[in-house]
């Protein structure tokens, strides 16, 4: 079952001391990757200011429960194109004020744009509304 939990518009920032900053809607995370870890997405409430722009576009959160083709996680997949998306395994989901950090693996793994994963095509979305 996919279970569409999100979307909005995102922008991906660096900033002049080359930290990476992900900006979903008016949520705020600082993306780093510390040694020997991995990437991780870290709760930020400050603005930061930005020298360059990495990309920007739409995204689209998924819960992923059973599926045979996908990971049974959370998925984040970010626009980076035209009809091109990259995904992203959030291995405990988005962080929060209980949860600060939250890995961020990158993933071939794309539902949005699939023809496998749209209606019609085998694999239903459920369009019911969850929060987590």
């Amino acid at each position: 079952m996919i279970l569409p939990l999100r979307n909005g518009q995102y922008k991906l920032i660096e900033t002049k001391h080359n930290t990476k900053v992900l900006y979903l809607d008016n949520n705020i995370y600082a993306w780093v990757e510390p040694a020997s870890i991995g990437e991780i997405l870290v709760v930020s409430h400050k603005i930061h200011h930005t020298d360059y722009v990495l990309s920007m576009g739409q995204y689209k959160l998924y819960d992923v429960i059973d599926e045979p083709e996908l990971s049974d996680q959370m998925h984040l997949e970010l626009e980076v194109g035209a009809k091109q998306w990259q995904g992203y395994l959030l291995l405990t989901g988005l962080p929060d004020s209980h949860h600060l950090r939250a890995r961020i693996i990158p993933t071939a793994e794309t539902i949005t744009g699939n023809p496998q994963y749209q209606r019609g095509h085998g694999l239903n979305i459920n369009l019911a509304k969850t929060a987590r």
